[in-house]
């Protein structure tokens, strides 16, 4: 019988991707460390000697925990949620940085993020482990009580619903630094036409403060007019690679006040998400 030393060097050596994984599946920091922490426990108290598989028994454990938490979360919900961004990846990168590199190959975006957040969990799951972490349907299909085919109907529904939530092709990272850098300089300079000119004619602004004055605004001209009309004097904005993709960290007297993720597509801005969320954004401890 092995130990729980055993486990426990076995569970931290995998504990990285149960994180990705639980992440993934719920687009918070915390409950993802909450639902890694739960299938601890779990393993703990479990013998574990007739595992073949290490790595994908504890990312069923944590699958299923993660599975559970998005049931509850969803029954918990009486009227529709307001505008919700999942908890963005920031990093503080230059274009020369080889570790940006690596930050970008382990990202989803939180364009795709949020669009995750609307699927059925069942989906979410399925989608999740099949299309982000290569699981075999056989394997997905007893969390969610399913059949395999009813498994892959699962994952195929999700994958149509997210499709073009992260724009295809090889990003040019030099391109949306620019388009980054001229946002930044016109919503300063009060510039509605600058900004509308960044902008797709049909692009969406989500902004999640947390409270009842989140919103989700629509069109090119509507967004450039939100951002001109927040201007706050004595912001500082610092280009952040966030989720993978362009984005920017403000501040005002060394607290940050939000963080910006742009979706880029064609040269053009299709989505930005604002997190100013003030409990999130103080845990996500941004300050440089």
């Amino acid at each position: 019988m092995q130990d729980e030393e055993f486990w426990a060097a076995q569970f931290a050596a995998h504990r990285p991707r149960l994180r990705a994984v639980a992440y993934r599946m719920l687009g918070s920091f915390a409950e993802a460390d909450d639902a890694v922490q739960e299938a601890w426990l779990r393993v703990s108290r479990a013998s574990g000697d007739d595992v073949d598989n290490v790595g994908g028994w504890l990312t069923t454990i944590v699958s299923r925990q993660c599975l559970n938490m998005l049931r509850a979360r969803a029954s918990r919900r009486e009227e529709p949620m307001p505008v919700h961004i999942p908890d963005p990846v920031v990093e503080f990168t230059t274009d020369d940085d080889p570790a940006e590199q690596a930050v970008l190959a382990d990202s989803v975006s939180l364009a795709l993020l949020v669009v995750l957040e609307a699927l059925d969990p069942a989906e979410r799951l399925a989608f999740v482990l099949h299309d982000m972490f290569a699981m075999p349907v056989d394997e997905i299909a007893p969390m969610v009580g399913r059949s395999s085919a009813a498994a892959r109907q699962l994952a195929s529904r999700a994958r149509r619903r997210v499709q073009g939530a992260t724009p295809s092709g090889q990003p040019d990272r030099r391109r949306q630094r620019e388009i980054v850098d001229a946002w930044t300089a016109a919503a300063r300079g009060g510039d509605l036409a600058g900004l509308v000119a960044l902008l797709h004619p049909d692009a969406f602004l989500r902004v999640d403060t947390g409270g009842p004055d989140s919103r989700l605004v629509h069109g090119a001209e509507a967004i450039a007019r939100q951002a001109k009309l927040h201007q706050v004097p004595g912001i500082e904005a610092r280009f952040a690679v966030v989720n993978g993709g362009p984005g920017i960290v403000a501040s005002l007297d060394g607290r940050t006040v939000a963080v910006l993720a742009f979706s880029v597509a064609d040269g053009l801005i299709v989505e930005l998400d604002i997190l100013a969320d003030r409990d999130r954004l103080a845990a996500l401890d941004l300050a440089r």
